[in-house]
């Protein structure tokens, strides 16, 4: 099988042929974790979370855009998750700043105009523990941004969260 220059059946050499071999396994594990992670990973059951987030005082031109893009795709770090904006809604936003004395006091509106958007949110997440979708925790009370891939707004809060298990 061998012969006397290390070479199988005299036409390959047996180092060729171990480097080969290796190199092919090698190949095989990273196409099946690349091109089958569902199978790899075990099949994680997923938890669909449906949340609510409240942004104060925006723009009502920035509400009626926003408008036109729903549905939008949630993303974080420049990559699509698996989750949604699927509603919008909008109330006046309502926030006065009192000056007074003794004697008089004054009030005045603050983002007059402005409006508080409610953003209805759903998404599935395999960590019911830490419940991140990307790379932010969804929690009742939590500041929280929404970003997606058509338009995106800071300063939010979750307002309310529900958690339906699924497979």
């Amino acid at each position: 099988m061998i012969d006397e220059k290390g070479r199988l059946f005299g036409k390959i050499n047996i180092v060729d042929l171990l480097v080969l071999i290796i190199v092919v396994i090698g190949l095989v594990v990273v196409g099946m974790k690349f091109l089958l992670p569902s199978r790899m990973g075990g099949g994680a059951k997923k938890t669909h979370v449906t949340y609510t987030v409240l942004v104060e005082n925006v723009h009502p031109e920035v509400y009626e855009n926003i408008q036109n893009q729903i549905p939008a795709t949630l993303m974080a770090a420049g990559e699509l998750l698996d989750g949604e904006v699927v509603a919008v809604s909008a109330e006046p936003h309502v926030q006065q700043a009192t000056l007074g004395t003794v004697s008089n006091t004054l009030v005045l509106p603050i983002g007059e105009g402005n409006l508080d958007l409610t953003f209805n949110i759903e998404c599935n997440v395999v960590n019911t523990i830490t419940t991140e979708i990307g790379t932010q925790e969804v929690r009742i009370g939590k500041a929280h941004i929404v970003k997606t891939d058509r338009f995106e707004l800071e300063r939010g809060v979750i307002l309310s969260c529900k958690w339906d298990t699924e497979s």
